[in-house]
């Protein structure tokens, strides 16, 4: 048998949906804005083609609308009845794996969740909404990884990108970022007793609870809208 060629490093199409994906997160690219693949090619040093194969990429992944006369474009808000849709699934499947993670997290495990967790605090002590956002992140995905259970992890991973849409702005609801950090805290109470039951009903809860703060936002930002609509 002839020797195995060697594994090439990451396609560059790869690399450029990872750019694109942090550029739509970031809200540089916009909901529902066309997306410039001169531009883009030209501020990331390709040509089109593997932009081209990146944005079906992320067409695959629901992030971007193809159109073959008009071009590509950013996926548009999610909306009301699709938060509805998508928060309790979440709120599922984001349970069972706190429920996974408690039952198989080793001392070490536990211990990279404390130190995150201790992040945390620090953040929402000093009312940063961005660096909590980002750590808060980082603490659901090390849950994932720790559930070790990879048919979950692939379920979440896809319907993540979603929320991450969202970019938190469920965290600037009066009151949310300290009712998030509570309820972190009793994560990590469960996670330290070893409780998974309760670990997973806290974070579906968690999950509700995020779904229920942007609730606040949408009927706060209603009446404004109505105004701008009576005023055009």
């Amino acid at each position: 048998m002839s020797p195995e060629q060697p594994i090439a490093r990451q396609a560059l199409y790869q690399e450029v949906a990872e750019r694109l994906r942090r550029l739509i997160y970031r809200g540089d690219l916009p909901a529902g804005a066309w997306v410039d693949e001169q531009a883009l090619a030209t501020r990331f040093g390709t040509s089109r083609t593997p932009l081209r194969e990146a944005l079906k990429v992320l067409h695959a992944e629901g992030l971007v609308r193809l159109d073959p006369r008009r071009g590509s474009f950013v996926a548009g808000e999610l909306t009301s009845g699709d938060l509805d849709d998508l928060f309790p699934v979440m709120a599922l499947l984001e349970g069972r794996c706190a429920y996974e993670a408690v039952r198989k997290a080793s001392p070490a495990d536990v211990a990279r969740l404390e130190a995150i967790h201790a992040r945390l605090e620090e953040l929402a002590a000093a009312g940063d909404v961005d660096g909590y956002y980002e750590s808060n992140y980082v603490f659901h995905e090390t849950i994932q990884e720790l559930a070790r259970n990879p048919w979950l992890s692939r379920i979440v991973s896809e319907l993540r990108r979603f929320l991450r849409l969202l970019r938190g702005r469920q965290l600037r609801v009066p009151g949310r970022l300290q009712a998030s950090l509570a309820e972190h805290r009793r994560v990590m109470r469960a996670l330290r007793r070893g409780d998974a039951g309760a670990a997973e009903k806290v974070m579906r809860a968690h999950l509700l609870s995020q779904r229920a703060a942007l609730a606040v936002q949408e009927a706060a930002r209603a009446p404004r809208k109505r105004r701008r609509r009576r005023g055009s």
